[in-house]
């Protein structure tokens, strides 16, 4: 029983740190398409399409919805990670 619980230490030590990666990665491609979203509202705008603008600006406001809770994700692993760290 001693050897599973060492093994599964072993396994949440290893994998802490990668499942602690993961949300800096989606924080990344978050902030590429909120930038990519703003290039295009820009493009809209010069072409006088105001329907396109209106889109634009709700999936902008959905996207930095979406990035603000991936940061929040990620600091929230990183913490977790953290703690888990100086428990030992």
């Amino acid at each position: 029983m001693k050897l599973h619980s060492f093994a599964l230490a072993a396994l949440i030590a290893l994998a802490g740190p990668a499942l602690a990666q993961a949300p800096k990665d989606a924080v990344k491609a978050d902030k590429e398409q909120i930038k990519a979203d703003k290039d295009k509202m820009k493009a809209d705008r010069a072409a006088g399409n105001k329907d396109a603008v209106k889109a634009d600006k709700e999936k902008l406001k959905a996207d930095k919805a979406k990035r603000k809770a991936d940061r929040k994700a990620a600091r929230d692993a990183k913490k977790a990670a953290k703690q888990e760290t100086t428990t030992k």
